[in-house]
C-alpha cells in the first residue's frame, strides 16, 4: 500500500480488490490474486504500457481506500450504480451480470418475493444486498449481512440459512465446488441486469481515460475474450 513518505513510479497502477469472491478475484495458495477482474486489469496495465499492483481488502475498503488515495482503481465485480456515482467515477462497463438465488435442492423458491419470511444470506454492501432490501425492506430482520461470500454460502450449506442472494457467475463457481445436485440456482427474472465498473476516485480523469483506452485495446486485440472464455466459458 502506498504511504505519504513512499514515492511510486508513475507507470504503477495499485488496484484494490476483495480477494473473496470467485471466479472475479481468489487468493492462490501462495497469496497470488488471481480470477477473471485480476487477470483483465493486469491486461488493461499491460496494453497501456503500466505495471499492476493488486492488494486484497475489504469490498468497504476499496471504496475508503480510493477517497484516500491508498489504491488509484477499485476492481471487484462492482456494480455501477447511482448512489456509488456520487463517490467514484466508473470505466465504460466490462461485464454483464444479475442476482442468482442458491437454496438447497429440496426448495421449490422460484422468485425472491417467496422468500418472504425466511433467512437470506448477502455480503455485505453489495447489489446482492440492496436487491433483497428493495423487495423486503432495510428493516427485514431475515437479511443476514457478511462481509464476504463464502461465509454466506457456508451458513446455508449447513442449514443457517434457507438462501443466500449473489451474483450470478459466483453462484455457478461455487455450485461447481459444492457438488452438483446439493444446491439449486434460481434465476428471478424480474431482477435486473447489472454492469460492472472499474472504479476510480471521483474526478480522476487520468486514469479513468487510461483504463477505457486499456479496455478497448483488450476488447479489439481478443485478450478479453479470451480471458472470459478461461473463467465462464460459453456461461451468459
Amino acid at each position: 500500500m502506498r504511504g505519504q513518505s513512499q514515492t511510486k513510479a508513475d507507470n504503477v497502477i495499485q488496484v484494490g480488490t476483495n480477494a473473496e469472491f470467485p471466479p472475479f478475484e481468489f487468493q492462490e495458495g501462495n497469496g497470488e490474486i488471481s480470477g477473471f477482474d485480476a487477470e483483465l486489469i493486469r491486461a488493461i496495465g499491460k496494453a497501456v504500457g503500466m505495471e499492476v499492483q493488486i492488494t486484497h481488502m475489504g469490498f468497504d475498503a476499496i471504496f475508503e481506500g480510493l477517497s484516500r488515495d491508498k489504491v488509484d482503481v477499485g476492481v471487484a465485480a462492482i456494480t455501477i450504480t447511482d448512489d456509488r456515482k456520487q463517490t467514484v467515477d466508473f470505466t465504460a462497463p466490462y461485464f454483464d451480470a444479475k442476482q442468482y438465488i442458491l437454496v438447497p435442492k429440496n426448495s421449490n423458491i422460484k422468485t425472491l418475493k417467496e422468500l418472504k419470511g425466511k433467512k437470506i444470506g448477502v455480503q455485505a454492501a453489495t447489489t446482492g444486498e440492496a436487491v433483497v432490501q428493495g423487495v423486503f425492506g432495510k428493516t427485514y430482520e431475515g437479511i443476514k449481512a457478511y462481509d464476504e461470500t463464502p461465509s454466506a454460502i457456508n451458513d446455508l450449506q449447513i442449514g443457517r440459512l434457507d438462501a443466500v442472494v449473489v451474483d450470478s457467475a459466483v453462484v455457478v463457481e461455487f455450485n461447481k465446488k459444492l457438488g452438483e445436485g446439493k444446491f439449486n440456482m434460481v434465476e428471478d427474472t424480474s431482477l435486473p441486469v447489472e454492469q460492472y465498473g472499474m472504479a476510480v476516485k471521483k474526478g480522476n480523469k487520468d486514469m479513468l481515460n487510461k483504463l477505457n483506452e486499456g479496455l478497448k485495446k483488450v476488447k479489439e486485440n481478443g485478450e478479453y475474450d479470451k480471458i472470459y472464455q478461461k473463467y465462464f466459458g460459453d456461461h451468459k
